[in-house]
């Protein structure tokens, strides 16, 4: 008697689920776990394996960043305004937040097309590809956290203890970048320069965003920021960690529910496609 397990592939079998594929869509994330770590340690030692400075470009880039809008502050070319911690402190937070989400589009969008052989020559869950690829910039985002924590300390600013519901309040970010690399990993599977783009746009949105400066109280970039949920995310865990609550609770409620929206929208759509991607790498 052959016990041996059949798997039985049917054209368009996620488009047949009806509500039954957010069970299946959950099922295959677990089930493929493992193979979202190994993907990850895969990226990660890569990264750096023929670095001489390695993990330490982590913390260079954004003391680069932050140095040339300090000078700019200091030399009265950029105005801040009125903040309540020092400079170097409100723009390094800032610029840590961002990275999370700018590194993570661009690591989402490069996810398919750079395991391209992996995906034309095996049958395995796709989603595993752009979830270990956020894994990396959040690796460089705890590592930026302990830089962060450093600045606190040189410039004698203490956290309120609400700071320990942060990871609650970047989770949206967090969904809303994954959201968005599903998407941008099936485009760039079909156009080769999405990447180039993303790049392109991150650096676009970080000047539009309040990454660098408050939200003002009028003019284009103040309704620029109303509608951009990018700007609630930065505001609410700046407000999170300096004053101890979120200022502007409606803007970011509404932000996580368009976060979540994103999410679940893009994640079912990557799911009905994935079967497709062989095709296009």
């Amino acid at each position: 008697m052959n016990n041996e397990r059949v798997t039985i592939y049917i054209p368009d079998k996620q488009i047949k689920m009806g509500m039954g594929i957010w069970k299946e869509m959950f099922r295959e994330l677990i089930k493929s776990r493992e193979l979202t770590w190994r993907l990850f340690l895969r990226d990660f030692n890569a990264r750096y394996k023929q670095t001489i400075l390695g993990i330490l470009w982590v913390l260079i880039l954004p003391i680069v960043a932050v140095g040339i809008f300090v000078i700019l502050n200091k030399g009265g070319i950029l105005n801040v305004g009125t903040i309540d911690v020092p400079y170097p402190v409100f723009a390094l937070f800032g610029i840590t937040i961002w990275t999370l989400f700018a590194s993570g589009l661009s690591s989402a969008s490069n996810s398919m097309v750079q395991a391209g052989s992996m995906i034309v020559k095996i049958n395995f869950s796709k989603v595993s590809l752009v979830v270990s690829s956020i894994g990396q910039p959040i690796v460089e985002f705890l590592v930026r956290i302990g830089l962060l924590v450093l600045v606190f300390i040189i410039f004698k600013t203490i956290p309120h203890w609400e700071t320990i519901f942060l990871p609650l309040v970047l989770l949206p970010l967090f969904l809303l970048t994954l959201g968005i690399g599903f998407i941008l990993a099936l485009l760039s599977g079909v156009l080769r320069d999405v990447p180039n783009v993303v790049v392109l746009a991150t650096t676009i949105l970080m000047f539009i965003s309040p990454v660098f400066y408050p939200i003002p109280e009028a003019g284009i970039f103040a309704e620029l920021s109303y509608w951009n949920p990018l700007a609630h995310f930065i505001t609410a865990a700046r407000d999170i960690v300096f004053k101890g609550h979120i200022s502007n609770q409606p803007g970011f409620i509404w932000s996580a529910i368009f976060a979540a929206l994103v999410f679940f929208a893009s994640w079912k759509i990557f799911y009905i496609a994935e079967t497709k991607i062989p095709e296009r790498i």
